[in-house]
């Protein structure tokens, strides 16, 4: 699995933790930024290149963090073929996936801690999309949205 991870200054601690976890757990990892870190940056130059990327099937899925992971969830959804949420529960992580097919999740570096985002990204990764007829309909009339 190709994972895309990017993060603006609110969100660059948390991902340095994230990439050294997934990282430990064999996972392949492409990082969009930010490379370093600058109180000035703006989280849509990182995720949007992200989300493009998702959107072109040349990741599987991606985590975009910023300071609350709203501003990250917003930018992503603005790419076509994209489905992001800001996630911060188990049950929600791994349901967006299963049920809405979910391919970028979204975290508040200043909102949760490295532990939590580890067991948000592990279900968000684990999860497969149903593909049932209920949610193939729902997604089909979101996506007509974005024609």
């Amino acid at each position: 699995m190709k994972i895309g991870i990017a993060a603006d200054h609110g969100g660059f601690a948390l991902k340095a933790e994230i990439i050294k976890w997934l990282t430990s757990q064999g996972h392949e990892l492409k990082d969009f930024g930010a490379y370093s870190l600058n109180e000035g940056d703006d989280y849509p130059d990182f995720v949007i290149p992200l989300a493009k990327a998702i959107a072109a099937n040349e990741l599987t899925k991606g985590i975009a963090i910023c300071g609350s992971g709203v501003g990250a969830s917003i930018a992503a959804n603005k790419v076509a073929g994209v489905r992001a949420a800001l996630i911060n529960d188990g049950f929600s992580a791994r349901q967006g996936v299963e049920d809405d097919a979910m391919n970028l999740l979204c975290l508040g570096g200043r909102v949760i801690g490295a532990s939590m985002a580890e067991e948000l990204v592990q279900l968000f990764l684990k999860a497969n999309y149903s593909g049932a007829e209920r949610h193939a309909r729902r997604l089909k009339k979101v996506s007509d949205l974005e024609k």
